[in-house]
């Protein structure tokens, strides 16, 4: 039996009750990187990850901007004659674990997960959680706020990512297909399988 003050009592907006407890005032603490290393939610779906994240972003003030990422079939030779069946609406429309999506929203301030491997030496790994400090065109500036390197300022470029990086798509994918994007995704709120690694 969990204990009374760990529980949120019934509310017509459950996301917006779980988001006030574990992020109070969050206003305040934009950029306090140890109110956020202290705090997590965790869900048990990605879409219930992306509802509560899409929710706290909104929460921040400051300009939204929106990221859009470069997809294509690759030009390996096992996708001859391939190509020309998706339209790049289809692949901008792939969502899939481990790869960031075609339209990433970022706000100042917002927490970030790398979803790649970028630089091991600086803590750059694949579960590192950081908070953005400055949305560029070509690179976006962020602090490390887990791990070994926290407090270390950062560059995140985008990368090509390939499908067949990805270990879990959800569904038979035959066809080699890479995204050009930022290989991080919104982090206020995870999975209980990612808050494991």
């Amino acid at each position: 039996m969990l204990p009374e003050e760990m529980l949120i009592v019934q509310s017509t907006e459950p996301i917006s009750m779980i988001v006030r407890s574990i992020y109070p005032s969050l206003e305040t603490y934009l950029g306090d990187t140890q109110y956020f290393q202290e705090r997590a939610i965790l869900a048990p779906t990605h879409d219930i990850v992306e509802s509560v994240n899409d929710h706290v972003l909104a929460l921040i003030t400051g300009e939204e901007r929106v990221y859009l990422s470069s997809d294509e079939i690759s030009k390996e030779e096992d996708n001859v004659g391939v190509r020309e069946l998706y339209s790049y609406d289809v692949l901008n429309t792939i969502r899939c674990l481990g790869l960031p999506n075609h339209a990433l929203r970022l706000k100042v301030g917002a927490i970030v997960m790398l979803l790649r491997n970028i630089d091991q030496s600086s803590g750059l790994c694949n579960g590192t959680r950081l908070v953005v400090t400055n949305l560029g065109s070509r690179v976006i500036r962020a602090t490390v706020i887990t791990g070994s390197k926290v407090g270390l300022k950062v560059h995140i470029p985008r990368i090509t990512l390939t499908l067949s990086d990805v270990t879990k798509f959800p569904v038979k994918f035959e066809v080699k297909f890479e995204r050009k994007q930022f290989p991080i995704t919104v982090c206020f709120a995870m999975t209980i399988n990612k808050s494991q690694g």
